[in-house]
């Protein structure tokens, strides 16, 4: 390979992002627009979108994201702010504050995108341009590749791109093909134009490498077109160059020349002119005989070189100018240069040495490994077979012994249930004699007291109404009777009975006192249960008691409402109230509250279950009558 064409492919891959100057507007530009600058908004697909973009564009994308971040100010929680504020500085050509930005991005955990952009934007700009890569430089891109490749980053095809460079800079031709290719291949906008682009630049490359001119010429032809059709005019000058390389080799000089200035002037008027330029014009210059030219462009080259912020040189520069001095018949000078030349080249064995050594030792090292783990594994295998053997014998006698265990647990453990469910049915006989021995002190408290109003309306004389009122109270006594049997009868009915009670009670006491009966809308009266005969006893002495002797109509509510799972029932009226109801009237209120007090323990509160009643005086509230406050589980059929 020549000297030119390695120039030209260290110049072609330190431009790996973009190969591109001016794009055509009718180019497609995957790149987003700008996101609302956010220390959580995800840049990275706008990152990788920027390779399709030409580099003014990116240029321009840098400075907008660096604008817009920047307000943000210079925060460890915002990682995107340091690193386009590190690519700004990267293209000003400032290295020094580009690192130390890209140095501040932090990821949220050691392999996220984050940290391996982080990681990739440093060692880009630790690997230089042309000089050789150190070995403690190539083993962390390689181990960054191995990251990105296990936790399957968005960035590994970048990390395949700096392996390519490296190893061509190391002068490791077959390694660098192998991994351009994965990057080719494994890139997200593969089938973009400029990605495309840069693929033909390498596959020229190649093709030169082994001086194929039939490949180098369809690979340039192709660069050309694709170049032409997205009016990509530095990718268009680039072909020049690559069109001079063929010339050379088939030794049309002139030719080369003239396609050299072209590449040339180009690079020169867009401010893009390197050191790798200047050596391969100087190179044309020399392959016409034009050799004060040649030295001069060699001199331009070496100097620019010098400004590589690794302060690294590259041998070639010098070895051309020897060769223009030699030409020349300037031997001293040749002789100069060559004492210069002689420590670069030196330097630069030394340290491709040095990486190939440490690349041997690598080697050697995981072989070692290798024979060490193959040998331990064949001791391993006797081993485990006792162990096995062992195991299997220990894992028997287990089972044995559980098993034996078990059974005696199982034994004890149903005799124990046994003696649960013989206390437990006990408890529940007990329980349910209680409830039904409370309901038999009820249901005839309720009886007599039913009579008794029959009485008062056959004393009364009216037959009629008697009648009337015999007819639905034995229908009420029916109804009565069957709910008593049950533990529990559904809301339904129980309003249903309340309502025919509260009807013969306004019969007997004939324009005495008005009712209601409210169902909140929360609840469903068909699908609650509650127990028989629980609100009877207080509407009866809010009826006898709470509206005798009053010169004004009573009212008597009745609410039922739903709250936490509770079911309140509220009967309230406008009566005398506690305080003027004599010894015998309070007896019986008491009578109520004090079998109402038991049916609550029996029926709830044995269970575990919240159950009470408040039973108030709203003269204390400047008012009249009396408040009785239920409050009860809400039991759903």
């Amino acid at each position: 390979m020549t000297a030119r064409s390695v120039i030209t492919y260290l110049g072609l891959l330190t431009l790996s992002l973009v190969v591109a100057c001016n794009s055509n507007r009718n180019t497609p530009k995957v790149a987003p627009p700008a996101p609302k600058p956010d220390t959580l908004t995800d840049y990275l697909p706008m990152i990788i979108a920027m390779d399709t973009l030409a580099a003014a564009d990116v240029r321009l994308q840098v400075a907008l994201q660096d604008s817009l971040l920047r307000p943000l100010g210079d925060s460890t929680l915002n990682p995107w702010y340091h690193y386009f504020r590190g690519r700004k500085f990267s293209h000003e050509k400032l290295r020094d504050s580009a690192i130390a930005e890209f140095t501040k991005m932090q990821g949220n955990h050691a392999d996220d995108d984050i940290e391996l952009l982080r990681r990739y934007s440093l060692l880009e700009q630790g690997i230089g341009n042309g000089v050789t890569v150190e070995a403690a430089v190539m083993n962390q891109i390689l181990a960054g590749m191995k990251t990105a490749e296990k936790v399957h980053s968005r960035i590994t095809y970048r990390y395949y791109d700096l392996m390519a460079r490296a190893y061509y800079q190391n002068r490791n031709a077959n390694e660098a093909l192998e991994y351009a290719e994965r990057y080719y291949n494994s890139h997200p906008y593969k089938l973009h134009p400029v990605v495309m682009q840069r693929h033909y630049d390498i596959s020229f490359l190649l093709a030169s490498r082994v001086n194929d001119f039939d490949k180098m010429m369809f690979y340039n032809v192709q660069a050309r077109t694709l170049a032409h059709r997205i009016k990509d005019s530095m990718a268009i000058a680039r072909t020049y160059d690559n069109e001079a390389q063929i010339y050379v080799r088939q030794g049309q000089n002139d030719k080369a020349l003239a396609a050299s200035r072209i590449y040339f002037n180009y690079l020169e008027r867009t401010n893009n002119l390197t050191d790798i330029a200047l050596n391969n014009f100087a190179t044309s210059f020399i392959h016409n005989n034009q050799v004060d030219s040649a030295i001069h462009y060699y001199k331009e080259a070496i100097e620019l070189g010098r400004k590589n912020p690794n302060g690294k040189q590259n041998s070639i520069y010098f070895k051309g100018l020897i060769y223009a001095y030699r030409l020349k018949g300037d031997y001293k000078k040749a002789l100069e240069v060559a004492e210069a030349t002689y420590e670069i080249e030196i330097n630069t064995l030394k340290e491709i040495e040095a990486v190939r050594f440490a690349e041997i030792h690598e080697k050697y090292e995981a072989e070692k490994k290798d024979r060490n783990i193959a040998e331990l594994s064949s001791r391993n295998v006797l081993n485990e077979k006792v162990i096995r053997q062992q195991r299997w014998s220990l894992i028997l006698a287990l089972v044995v012994f559980l098993a034996v265990l078990s059974i005696f647990y199982f034994i004890h453990r149903q005799y124990r249930l046994e003696g649960k469910n013989r206390l437990l049915q006990s408890e529940n006989k007990r329980l349910s004699m209680e409830q039904k021995l409370l309901q038999v002190q009820l249901n005839p408290h309720f009886v007599f007291n039913s009579i008794a109003n029959l009485q008062s309306l056959v004393a009364s004389g009216d037959t009629r109404d008697s009648v009337r009122y015999l007819s639905a109270f034995s229908g009420l006594l029916r109804n009565i009777l069957e709910q008593s049997r049950k533990d529990f009868i559904g809301l339904d009915e129980e309003i249903t009975t309340l309502d025919n009670y509260l009807q013969l009670q306004q019969m007997r006491f004939y324009g005495l006192f008005d009712y209601k009966i409210e169902v909140g809308g929360e609840i469903y009266p068909e699908s609650i249960l509650i127990p028989p005969m629980l609100i009877q006893p207080f509407v009866e002495n809010a009826i006898e008691h709470g509206f005798r002797n009053i010169d004004y109509k009573g009212i008597l509510t009745i609410v039922f409402k739903g709250e936490n799972e509770q079911l309140h029932i509220i009967v309230e009226d406008n009566g005398n109230g506690l305080g003027a109801k004599e010894a015998s009237e309070q007896k019986k209120q008491s009578l109520a509250s004090i079998i109402l007090k038991e049916r609550l323990e029996v029926l709830f509160k044995s269970q575990g279950q919240d159950a009470y009643y408040h039973i108030e005086d709203k003269k204390d509230q400047d008012s009249r009558g009396v408040k009785v406050t239920i409050v009860i589980p809400q039991i759903k059929d």
